[in-house]
């Protein structure tokens, strides 16, 4: 496939449906960086992307759309669904939380809470896709998905990128995916993931997708079971480094971004930056790294109207 063309198609598909988020330049815990604020794009996470690209691209058939989430992307599956006039219908599990669950019942779209994890989110809306006919948009594992999480590697390059090494938090694969099929070597990629739910860097070990337990604070943002296979061929192709980091370091990172930057993001979006912070990963000297804030949905909700003053 070649990548670069269809990221090239999903950046005109999406083009006045997503936001062209913002990046800095900052110093955190005494690492200087760049920052993209992916957490600030509609429903709060780069899902919005993958979601529009591959409901615009469709075809669309008349029963809709389906997708399973650990959350983000239940959210992202509904907003471009209402924003487009599509009937969409998401399956969660019950670990996505109530924030998570209130956000994907504010699209408007139809919500069924699973038992279980987001495998069994999974399941049911297969099962939903082969009653319906619905087309299922997959959170990670699919094409379109993949090209339109692209979109924000390509748009970075746009607004000026300078760094050398970008670290991104991984789930099942489909946003770190998308930047290694864009850049496809041009920059370091860095793999960054919770010592409990890897199954990217345990793939990279096995020498292919397996397997793994998940649990931990970003298990509802980065929980797949099983890395995408799209994401590991990517991965494995181009020899990415894989580093894990505690669930301590994730919530001292986003401490982190709160204290010093005002950024108010979920563990998820901590994640890469924890890497850096609890040395996971160690630049060499002179390396310029970036670092993507990827989600903004914490748990319980910051301000909401039960907790306005």
């Amino acid at each position: 496939m070649d990548w670069r063309a269809e990221i090239e198609a999903a950046a005109g598909r999406i083009a006045g449906h997503v936001r062209r988020t913002p990046v800095m330049e900052i110093t955190l815990g005494g690492f200087p960086m760049e920052i993209k604020l992916e957490h600030l794009q509609h429903t709060g996470t780069f899902k919005a992307r993958g979601a529009f690209n591959s409901l615009i691209r469709g075809p669309v058939p008349a029963g809709g759309v389906v997708a399973a989430s650990g959350g983000n992307h239940g959210a992202a599956v509904g907003h471009a669904a209402a924003s487009l006039g599509i009937p969409a219908q998401i399956f969660v599990p019950e670990m996505a939380g109530p924030a998570k669950i209130a956000l994907i019942e504010r699209t408007g779209a139809g919500l069924t809470v699973v038992p279980g994890q987001y495998a069994d989110a999974l399941e049911a809306a297969l099962a939903h896709e082969a009653k319906t006919g619905a087309m299922q948009v997959h959170a990670y594992d699919a094409p379109g998905t993949l090209a339109g999480q692209g979109t924000l590697a390509r748009e970075w390059d746009e607004q000026g990128l300078s760094a050398d090494t970008v670290l991104i938090a991984v789930g099942g694969g489909g946003l770190i995916g998308g930047s290694l099929a864009w850049w496809q070597g041009a920059r370091k990629v860095v793999a960054v993931e919770p010592e409990t739910s890897c199954a990217l860097n345990a793939a990279l070990a096995a020498g292919g997708p397996v397997d793994v337990e998940v649990s931990g604070v970003a298990a509802n943002a980065l929980g797949a079971r099983r890395i995408g296979g799209l994401c590991y061929g990517l991965a494995a192709g181009q020899g990415i480094p894989s580093v894990l980091v505690s669930d301590a370091a994730i919530i001292e990172a986003q401490k982190l971004l709160w204290r010093e930057a005002r950024l108010l993001v979920e563990p998820a979006g901590a994640t890469a930056l924890a890497a850096l912070l609890s040395g996971a990963y160690v630049p060499t000297p002179g390396e310029k790294v970036a670092v993507l804030l990827c989600g903004a949905n914490p748990a319980p909700e910051p301000v909401s109207r039960d907790r306005a003053a």
